[in-house]
């Protein structure tokens, strides 16, 4: 990969900026903001054909047989490019969506934001893109297809706008994905220094910071994934806007930014982007209920529960075992609901378990407003949570009934967690269920028994009370 770059960043002979090439020459006229287009050629570079889902070759291959421009973009060829394996192929073309399902049977049309095309090949779907273009802010009716509806934050919020391969390039987020592989010749065009910021190891934005931002917020959360994913930095002028404009992720919808929390923190490097987020103000406007524990204690039960189930994450995605959000979003509110649950029993005297109910629903119902938990994560996380207290009484049957639980070895799991944020009783609480779990039959009578002499959780005996007798002999109600 160094040599690679060495020679693609090294001189004149090795890339050219192209003053005629496979890509449109429309955009001539137009100043850019990007700088000469470099043409990376065939042999200059080590991405093979071997090396691309063969579906994502049939839709480039298909479209150029029917006349159109069709190139591999973005995030595959950078991940081609420093060795890795990418998650999914991408293909741009200046084919319009109407267009792409003439061609291809298996292609159904999605999204209102900006139309997408999407290719189905049984479990595999490439995703087919035409070329966006500039937003004019001018309504003609022969510029109907340059508008675009923008929010009062200069959010875009309709962005169905069609352009040419150089205007699709400058509306990229990172330097990094403006990189187009050319099915024609095999050629790599890398509009904005891509290559160089690789070698680099930088995530740059394309324009500047702030309005790229405002276009959409989530690039803040992009750049933060991209660099820990790639282990790459995020460039100084791209990261200096983020903590005084992450306030603008309040305005993404909250479907959307749960989909993008799940990238973050399940994608192996859930530690590095949460401390990332905390660092560049992120973690505040998402999840503001944490962050208020944060800010009390920065590294307290809080902070150590949240970090060490974002590392056991970490581990569990290295070695390939499955994972779910319900237990990182658990990790992140255990501690909003045990205090809002603390104020409820002291303001308005409710029992225990009323009060930890109450708890739940209203930082769950917070939770929701910003981020959209689907109800098969949340009611997990209850779960979680409410087997919490459950753990701890185990008298007579109640341990082998607690086992038959479905959610009872991600409960068991969450108090491990808590052992190491808290340690306290809850270590012999947690050594008691790891023997019972693998222990048999008699083991676990005899560990039941023993809790009986030791005094702990024995079952309370119900008070019984004798009925006053009525020494008269007359009837209890007088008349």
């Amino acid at each position: 990969m160094i040599d690679f770059c060495r020679r693609t960043l090294g001189g004149k002979n090795t890339i050219t900026a192209t003053p005629a090439s496979p890509v449109s020459q429309a955009s001539a006229a137009t100043p850019s903001a990007l700088p000469p287009m470099q043409v990376i050629g065939r042999d200059q570079h080590s991405i093979s054909r071997k090396d691309i889902s063969p579906s994502a070759l049939k839709v480039l291959y298909r479209l150029k047989d029917a006349g159109f421009e069709a190139y591999l973009v973005g995030g595959c060829i950078r991940d081609l490019l420093l060795g890795l394996k990418p998650k999914d192929f991408d293909v741009v073309t200046n084919a319009r969506p109407e267009e792409v399902k003439q061609v291809f049977r298996n292609c159904r049309l999605i999204g209102r934001r900006f139309r997408l095309a999407h290719v189905v090949f049984g479990r595999e779907v490439i995703e087919v893109a035409t070329f966006r273009g500039h937003h004019s802010g001018v309504e003609e009716d022969d510029n109907a297809s340059k508008i675009a509806s923008l929010s009062d934050h200069g959010q875009i919020l309709r962005d169905n706008v069609y352009g040419t391969i150089e205007e699709d390039a400058e509306r990229r987020d990172f330097t990094v994905n403006a990189l187009y592989y050319s099915i024609k010749d095999f050629a790599i065009y890398d509009f904005a220094n891509g290559v160089q910021s690789i070698a680099a190891r930088r995530i740059e934005l394309i324009g500047d910071p702030e309005t790229r931002y405002r276009e959409d917020p989530v690039r803040m959360l992009r750049a933060i994934r991209f660099a820990t994913k790639l282990n790459m930095q995020i460039a100084p002028e791209s990261a200096a806007d983020i903590p005084q404009l992450a306030v603008l992720l309040k305005n993404i919808p909250a479907p959307r930014l749960f989909d993008e929390l799940v990238k973050m923190w399940l994608s192996g490097k859930g530690f590095d982007n949460f401390m990332l987020m905390r660092e560049l103000n992120i973690l505040k406007q998402l999840v503001p209920q944490l962050e208020k524990l944060l800010k009390q204690e920065p590294e307290g039960k809080a902070f150590q529960l949240i970090t060490r189930a974002l590392q056991d994450t970490d581990q569990r995605v290295a070695s390939d075992k499955p994972v779910t959000p319900a237990f990182i979003f658990a990790a992140m509110l255990w501690y909003p609901v045990e205090v809002r649950a603390q104020t409820l029993l002291i303001e308005s005297g409710l029992n225990e378990n009323d009060a930890f109910g109450i708890a739940m629903t209203e930082i769950l119902d917070d939770i929701q407003r910003t981020i959209a938990i689907p109800k098969r994560f949340s009611l997990a996380m209850r779960d979680i949570w409410f087997l919490q207290s459950r753990l701890s009484k185990r008298a007579g049957r109640r341990a082998f009934k607690l086992m038959e639980q479905s959610k009872f070895r991600g409960a068991y799991d969450f108090l491990v967690l808590r052992v190491a944020a808290e340690g306290g009783e809850l270590q012999e609480l947690a050594r008691w269920w790891e023997q019972f779990q693998y222990s048999d039959e008699s083991e676990r009578l005899a560990l039941i028994q023993q809790l009986g002499k030791a005094g702990i959780d024995s079952p309370k005996r119900r008070r019984t009370y004798k009925r006053k007798r009525n020494v008269s002999g007359n009837n209890e109600h007088h008349g």
